[in-house]
């Protein structure tokens, strides 16, 4: 059962960073709007799912977890710089800083109540 539900996880999390990266390429105009919600925000709230889906797809440690997300935060602005309808911010990346912290803090904080660590 663990088994099954550890590859739930990792699907789920290759399934969202594909699905990321495409919205992020997509040019401005066709990617979707979610609500009211500004660009930093749905940044925030990536990286911060990606962050969750990362640590419980494969238990890594929550520095690996945060350096390796911050490295495709990274990719991704730098493969908006070569596009012709995105263009790079460094706000973005620091959306996604703050994104991947939240993460590793629910993530510390989960792991107290229930007795584990990462």
């Amino acid at each position: 059962m663990k088994r099954d539900l550890t590859s739930l996880w990792r699907l789920g999390f290759w399934v969202a960073l594909v699905v990321s990266y495409t919205l992020a390429l997509l040019p401005q105009e066709m990617a979707p709007q979610i609500g009211r919600l500004s660009d930093k925000t749905i940044h925030f709230y990536a990286f911060g799912v990606l962050t969750l889906l990362l640590w419980f797809a494969y238990r890594l440690r929550y520095r690996v977890v945060a350096v390796w997300l911050l490295g495709y935060a990274v990719l991704i602005e730098l493969s908006q710089y070569f596009t012709a309808n995105r263009s790079a911010e460094v706000l973005d990346v620091v959306a996604d800083v703050i994104g991947i912290g939240m993460g590793v803090a629910v993530l510390r904080i989960v792991g107290q109540i229930g007795g584990r660590d990462g």
